[in-house]
C-alpha cells in the first residue's frame, strides 16, 4: 500500500479562448505528477499563470481535469462525496473578496462550515470558532459581529485561514495566503502553517511566487513554469543548487534568503 497522502498522476487542464471549435487551446497544467505524504510543506513556486493556482483549483475540485487524476489516501477524489471530501481537504486562496460574501457577517462565513461539522454540538463549535481566530490573532468579539467591508485584506485572509482551521482538515492548499498580510504578521501566519505540519503531520500545500517565503516554510519545493513541472527537490537542493535557466532567475537573491528569515524569526 501506498504512503503518499495526497497523488497527482498526469494531470492537465487545457482551457479553450474564444469559440470553442476555432478557439486556441492553452495548457493551463501540461501533464503534472507528483505526490505528497502527511506532515510535509510541498511548495509549489512559479510566476503568475505558471499554473500553480489552477493545480489547487483542480485538487479542490473547484475545476474538472481535462485529463489526469488525482488520489486521496489512493481513492479517486471524484468519487467521493464533496461533504466527505472537504472534511479532509481545505484552501485558502489569495483573494479573500472573492470568497467571502459582502452582504453577511464574518459570523455567516464560519456558520455555513458548520454543515461539515454536524458530529459537533453547538457550544464546542462556537468555542471552536474562537480557539482559531485567536490562533491567527484576532479578536472573537470583534470580527465576527462584522462585514467584510470593515476588515482589511490581510483580516481577511487570516478569517479564511480560521474557517480552514475549524474545520480541521489533512490537507490545507495555501494559495498565496499572506499576500495582503503585514510583515510581521506574515512571519506569525508561516510559523502557523509550519507548526500544523510539524505537530499535527497536516499536509501543507504552499502556493508562492515568493522564493524566501518558501524556502523559510517548506521542506520541498516543485517549480512551475508554463504549465509545467520544470525542477523540484528538497527546499534547500532547488534553492542553493538550481538546475532550470528559470529556477536560476526567480532564486537569483539567494544567499540573502536564510539571514533574511533569521532576523525576521527572531
Amino acid at each position: 500500500m501506498r504512503d503518499d497522502l495526497l497523488r497527482v498522476e498526469h494531470l492537465t487542464k487545457i482551457f479553450t479562448t474564444g469559440f470553442i471549435i476555432s478557439g486556441e487551446r492553452i495548457a493551463a497544467v501540461d501533464d503534472v505528477s507528483f505526490e505528497c505524504k502527511s506532515g510535509e510543506v510541498i511548495g509549489l513556486i512559479g510566476e503568475s499563470g505558471s499554473g500553480k493556482t489552477t493545480i489547487a483549483r483542480l485538487i479542490l475540485k473547484l475545476l474538472i481535469p481535462t485529463s489526469g487524476q488525482i488520489y486521496f489516501r489512493d481513492q479517486e477524489i471524484w468519487t467521493m462525496p464533496n461533504s466527505k471530501y472537504y472534511r479532509y481537504v481545505q484552501g485558502v486562496f489569495q483573494d479573500p473578496y472573492s470568497s467571502i460574501n459582502p452582504v453577511y457577517r464574518v459570523k455567516h462565513l464560519f456558520d455555513n462550515t458548520f454543515n461539515l461539522l454536524k458530529e459537533v454540538s453547538k457550544n464546542e463549535l462556537s468555542h471552536r470558532v474562537n480557539e482559531v481566530l485567536e490562533m491567527v490573532h484576532l479578536k472573537p468579539e470583534e470580527v465576527l459581529k462584522k462585514h467584510v467591508d470593515e476588515l482589511s485584506g490581510g483580516e481577511l485572509q487570516r478569517i479564511l485561514l480560521a474557517n480552514c482551521l475549524l474545520v480541521d482538515p489533512e490537507v490545507i492548499l495555501a494559495d498565496e495566503p499572506t499576500s495582503m498580510i503585514d510583515a510581521s504578521m506574515r512571519v506569525i501566519v508561516l510559523n502557523i502553517l509550519k507548526n500544523l505540519s510539524e505537530k499535527q503531520k497536516k499536509l501543507i500545500i504552499f502556493i508562492t511566487h515568493d522564493i524566501s517565503q518558501a524556502f523559510y516554510i517548506c521542506d520541498r519545493i516543485l517549480v512551475m513554469y508554463k504549465g509545467k513541472i520544470v525542477e523540484q527537490g528538497s527546499t534547500e537542493q532547488v534553492v542553493l543548487k538550481p538546475q532550470h535557466p528559470y529556477t536560476q532567475r526567480l532564486i537569483a537573491d539567494v544567499p540573502k534568503l536564510k539571514q533574511k528569515w533569521k532576523i525576521e524569526n527572531v
